[in-house]
């Protein structure tokens, strides 16, 4: 999977509208942060947050889960969970977003 498309599924991810059409659920939302992270800085790099801070730890432990994951394997995992999700609510825009993906 190239940079170029990861590149533009995480431009396409941040600009969906948080009541369009194209929702990822809250569990979707920690895949794509974890792939995110792992593509973008490696392995976890940070201590793990406190006990009531229950969103930190929420994001934090799915980075964890995927230590060792390669960029390029980062890369691959989010554009596909992204196309799959495009794919599923079958609109026209979801189908605008996988042409340009297909096309990066």
């Amino acid at each position: 999977m190239s940079q170029a498309k990861f590149e533009k599924a995480v431009s396409i991810v941040q600009s969906l509208p948080k009541d369009g059409p194209i929702k990822p659920t809250q569990e979707e939302q920690l895949y794509f942060y974890k792939y995110y992270k792992q593509a973008t800085v490696g392995d976890v790099n940070t201590s793990r947050p406190g006990m009531l801070d229950f969103v930190g730890k929420a994001k934090w432990d799915a980075w964890e889960s995927v230590k060792g994951t390669s960029k390029e394997e980062a890369y691959a995992k989010y554009v596909e969970k992204l196309i799959e999700i495009l794919k599923r609510a079958d609109t026209e825009e979801s189908k605008k977003y996988i042409a340009e993906i297909e096309a990066a």
